[in-house]
């Protein structure tokens, strides 16, 4: 296991391009496997999240190849669907969520999918109710098998139809889509996701020659075709990244330019630093954040205390919950940070309170935190990072801290941050791995 050793309490500055969007990387390399033809995707992060699920699809036949440093070409013409019963894809797959999502494709393209219950943060309960919901409706039947905790799809005849997701799950939206491109007839999604993830995927599908309406909504409506073709597509910047780097500059009091933010999908997440008094300046699809010592956060017009919640898109990702209770330690002011979707993912302020965060974990969804305003700093501290999103919280507060922090179980940043260690250290940090 390796650990971060953070020397703290240095100001940042200078310019950082964000990786590649993660959970869009996800989806889009799953849907290679809807045609035999070869498809190109540029923008590729290199973590181990991604780097693990391209292994994946190679050991399931996949014919990959590495254009550039971020740019692959993948060719799904020999699908070894027996690999899919195999100890070593239940190892592999059990360890990475983004993985249940090659369900849908192989559902539609060959009728059978297997999958083993999968894995990732541990952040609470992540049911699965909803991909296979979205499957039997389109015809398929599935079996669980509770001693091997494995699950089978199967379906001899696929038709569309209509159905209400019970919650806009990102990635059963993106499973039950990838399922009904290949679907005959049509099938109509409401309450669907609509995140920028989704939004690429089904701009990549339709250029692969599927037909969906309703891009960008709720409401989706696809014309299930008989075929696919290949396609080049190119992936948008992470806005988890570019949220975590404008917390990270404002805790740090650091002058930071963020290039390539694509900043026309970033919906909310500026407004909601905004309320924590972060100031920015956005032009030409880049953001600038000042140096600045301390930044307010607003109270509602009543004058309450502001809450800072998740909600589905265009509400603000849950994914970033974490970054902006960790800002908020060191504002002026207090607020209520309500993290609605995962009940676990709020566990590590005990970490946070160890360094002299004012914390209160009012239940396993809500923490009000009163901040310090950069009176008192944090202090360095040993930790474990528990999941992606908190660990990169985590390395956030040890930058700002005063003294030496340990960061212990760092893969589970790498997971999601690539090589973030190389490129926070040009700009000033002092992050060592060991």
């Amino acid at each position: 296991m390796s650990s971060f050793e953070v020397a703290g309490g240095r100001p940042l500055k200078g310019e950082i391009t964000p990786q590649g969007a993660k959970n869009e990387a996800l989806q889009v390399i799953c849907a290679t496997l809807l045609t035999p033809e070869t498809v190109t995707i540029d923008n590729l992060p290199d973590i181990l999240d991604v780097n693990n699920l391209v292994e994946l699809l190679r050991d399931l036949g996949v014919s990959i190849q590495k254009v550039s440093r971020r740019k692959y070409s993948f060719s799904a013409v020999n699908i070894n669907l027996d690999y899919l019963k195999t100890k070593e894809f239940k190892k592999r797959a059990s360890s990475l969520r983004g993985s249940i999502m090659i369900m849908g494709p192989l559902l539609a393209r060959f009728g059978k999918a297997f999958f083993p219950k999968p894995g990732g943060d541990k952040i609470g309960r992540r049911r699965m109710d909803t991909h296979f919901y979205g499957f039997e409706k389109l015809g398929a039947s599935f079996d669980f098998n509770s001693e091997d905790i494995f699950y089978t799809v199967h379906a001899e005849n696929l038709k569309g139809s209509y159905m209400l997701l019970d919650e806009a799950s990102v990635t059963g939206t993106a499973n039950i889509v990838m399922a009904a491109v290949l679907t005959p007839g049509t099938t109509t999604i409401y309450n669907a996701a609509c995140e920028p993830y989704i939004q690429q995927l089904c701009k990549m599908l339709v250029s692969m020659g599927a037909r969906i309406n309703g891009i960008g909504s709720n409401l989706l409506t696809i014309e299930g075709v008989s075929r696919l073709r290949g396609c080049e597509h190119r992936v948008l910047s992470d806005m988890i990244e570019i949220g975590s780097f404008i917390g990270l500059a404002a805790m740090t009091g650091s002058e930071i330019t963020i290039k390539d933010a694509a900043t026309e999908h970033l919906g909310i997440i500026p407004l909601a630093f905004r309320r924590m008094g972060i100031t920015m300046e956005i032009s030409n699809n880049n953001i600038y954040i000042p140096p600045k010592q301390k930044y307010a956060i607003e109270t509602f017009i009543d004058g309450s205390i502001m809450t800072i919640s998740d909600a589905p898109w265009p509400g603000l990702t849950p994914d970033l919950l974490s970054v902006f209770l960790v800002v908020a330690t060191q504002a002026n002011g207090s607020v209520l940070i309500h993290q609605k979707m995962f009940e676990s993912r709020l566990f590590f302020v005990d970490k946070l309170i160890d360094m002299g965060a004012r914390i209160i974990l009012c239940d396993p969804h809500r923490a009000t935190v009163i901040g310090l305003n950069q009176e008192t700093p944090l202090r360095g501290s040993v930790m474990t990072s528990p999941d992606i999103r908190a660990g990169v919280a985590l390395l956030i507060a040890a930058l700002s801290a005063k003294g030496k922090s340990t960061i212990h179980n760092i893969e589970q940043i790498d997971r999601g941050y690539e090589k973030i260690d190389e490129r926070l250290n040009p700009l000033g940090a002092e992050i060592s791995r060991i």
